[in-house]
């Protein structure tokens, strides 16, 4: 599964985004030959959003948008045409422009109550996606990582969403306090492929705290991101691998 996405480092945030998306849809091809659909989790933020831009400008017609289901890592508490809503741009971005039946995008609505959204939430992930081990196993699961080593809604000093039972938890931002919804980290790690997209020199030391340091303390949510049955991967332009030690790449 691995060699469908090696970690590698690109030259800047596009050839990222580019390469990413290339890979993404090299493996779709690949995987359909022997799945009838694929279940894949998405992450809101400005690199992933420049690849919804650059499939739809560039590879509309590659996918079989009939046979992929999408859901979200997490959303903001707010209204799907609210700036800020993950659902809300990648539909704008790329789902808009695509042919893809309306029931394989499961967004999470931010507008709702997020206890009950999160349950909603919880039982259309159940509804839709095989489980292993009790628990829903997405194919493909693309995550991003904030300058503050969080990743999906997971911030630093939230390990508890990494130990909790629930399929999705309700967290917070910890300046803004503003209320998300996030997949937990059990399911998260239950994935067959974990991708991390990560651009720009302001995540340079954190990248290489995660993938170089093996004493660092689990401060750092996208730490503790490792799939018990699956692979991990890394897409990174070099601003964001700046600081790391090559010779210890073994992702």
């Amino acid at each position: 599964m691995k060699a469908f996405f090696k970690t590698q480092i690109l030259s800047d945030a596009y050839q990222t985004a580019e390469k990413l998306a290339k890979d993404f849809i090299r493996y779709t091809e690949e995987m359909l030959r022997y799945r009838d659909n694929l279940y894949i989790a998405l992450s809101g933020g400005s690199t992933p959003q420049l690849m919804f831009e650059i499939i739809a400008n560039e590879y509309k017609n590659a996918l079989a948008w009939n046979r992929l289901h999408f859901f979200w890592v997490d959303e903001r508490c707010v209204l799907s045409d609210d700036a800020e809503s993950n659902y809300g741009n990648a539909y704008r971005l790329l789902f808009s422009k695509v042919k893809i039946p309306a029931g394989n995008i499961h967004f999470i609505h931010g507008g709702n109550d997020p206890l009950n959204e999160a349950v909603r939430y919880s039982g259309e992930i159940l509804s839709f996606v095989p489980c292993v081990n009790n628990t829903p196993a997405f194919d493909l699961i693309f995550l991003g990582m904030g300058n503050d080593g969080h990743t999906a809604s997971i911030f630093p000093g939230q390990t508890e969403l990494f130990d909790c039972q629930a399929i999705c938890a309700i967290s917070q931002h910890p300046q803004t306090c503003q209320k998300r919804i996030t997949l937990t980290g059990k399911v998260i790690n239950n994935a067959s492929l974990v991708v991390f997209l990560v651009t720009g020199s302001n995540k340079a030391d954190k990248v290489k705290a995660i993938i170089n340091s093996e004493s660092i303390s689990l401060l750092y949510p996208a730490k503790r991101i490792k799939p018990s049955n699956g692979a991990l991967s890394w897409y990174l332009d070099k601003e964001a691998a700046n600081f790391l030690d090559l010779d210890k790449l073994t992702i």
